[in-house]
């Protein structure tokens, strides 16, 4: 590579981590409000939070990745033509081909980048993360043992504890219990112990009262107790067992036992052979998306009025590729062998990219020149 190229591809990659930086402090931000109140809400530690927000991070950068590489692109190129030094290199007899090199190793090296997440940090985090949800919803004190605050570890249950002393008492229990349709049961004691028994979690209340709600008769029943048990696995447990997330499923099991997984996981044939192959052309379109952005300001030339117009004509392509991305998804689910489909986004972003190039090498204005001389002899 010369002095010139080196010089905008550390142009690109400056840019590019910028980018890529604002992208996802943006996205993290929107996800962490939500992720905040739930972990928080539910009683766990700032600890767990920033682990959940770190677990989550690579499904993050994969998404805003390809953006960040093409705003990068094409911020960079508009520098280098505001500032006329593409027009000074093409003056000297650059091709368009050779000023796109750094656009080229840029594509390549974000590509690397994509590749790394979808094909190891993504299945690593998802099935990391999977494992701290499994663990936090075991963990009965995690979910249950928070002092002055109403918690909701289920839907239709409210669970309340006023103090909770050194030896693990709870004092002044709350819980109310209005998953059944039918009825509505509140049960308060002076005192609770949490017990727990193999895979079985119950509630042991002490001088307590439950009072029972019917919705059909409107009949208030209420007894009282000097102790009682009280289930609550279902409240700090799944219900039934998950099946694997398909983006936790690594590469070569995609590869070496996708039949297998078919039968045994929760996932249609379709799905496991699309997820195989998005992953290379998720790095297949990073390359796209750059030289996309690069040629097509390139092929605009110089101009006092800027390169907007090439710059939406970019940014409508790009949306246009995303568009077709979704399009050709739902044939690979129904059909599996209809594979090659995935990867026609990006071939189509590599096509207009180099036509962008032939454009820009040789301008439309010279061919109606040529036809037109030709034509004349």
């Amino acid at each position: 590579m010369s002095r010139f190229d080196r010089y905008v591809l550390s142009q690109l990659l400056l840019f590019f981590g910028f980018f890529a930086l604002i992208l996802v402090a943006v996205f993290w931000i929107n996800r962490a409000v939500v992720l905040f109140d739930r972990l928080i809400g539910d009683g766990q530690s700032a600890m767990v939070f920033l682990e959940f927000s770190a677990l989550a991070l690579p499904n993050l950068i994969r998404m805003v990745l390809p953006m960040a590489a093409f705003a990068a692109a094409v911020y960079v190129t508009n520098r280098l033509n505001r500032e006329s030094e593409l027009v000074i290199l093409q003056a000297t007899g650059s091709s368009p081909w050779q000023l796109a090199r750094p656009a080229l190793v840029f594509g390549l090296i974000s590509a690397l980048m994509m590749s790394i997440l979808t094909h190891i940090l993504m299945p690593a985090s998802v099935n990391q993360l999977a494992v701290r949800e499994a663990e936090l919803t075991r963990n009965v004190t995690a979910r249950l043992l928070s002092e002055g605050t109403f918690l909701h570890p289920t839907k239709g249950v409210t669970f309340y504890i006023r103090k909770i002393d050194a030896d693990g008492t709870l004092n002044n229990v709350f819980l109310s219990d209005r998953r059944h349709p039918d009825q509505s049961t509140i049960f308060t004691a002076a005192k609770a112990f949490l017990v727990r028994n193999d895979a079985q979690s119950n509630l042991i209340m002490v001088n307590g009262m439950a009072q029972r709600l019917d919705f059909e008769t409107r009949a208030l029943s209420t007894t009282v107790f000097e102790d009682f048990s009280y289930d609550i696995t279902s409240l700090v447990s799944s219900d039934s067992i998950r099946s694997r997330n398909i983006r936790g499923i690594s590469t070569m099991e995609l590869l070496r036992d996708r039949q297998n997984l078919a039968e045994t996981e929760k996932y249609s044939y379709g799905q496991l052979t699309e997820e195989f192959h998005l992953r290379f052309a998720r790095a297949l379109i990073c390359i796209a998306v750059a030289l996309i952005g690069f040629s097509s300001l390139l092929m605009g030339g110089f101009s006092r009025f800027g390169v907007w117009r090439q710059i939406l004509l970019a940014f409508i392509i790009l949306v246009s590729l995303e568009v077709l991305r979704g399009v050709v998804a739902k044939p690979v689910l129904q059909n599996a062998d209809m594979w090659p489909l995935i990867y026609l986004p990006s071939l189509v972003g590599l096509a207009i990219s180099g036509l962008f190039l032939r454009v820009a090498s040789q301008p439309l204005w010279r061919w109606h020149r040529r036809d037109r001389d030709e034509a004349t002899a």
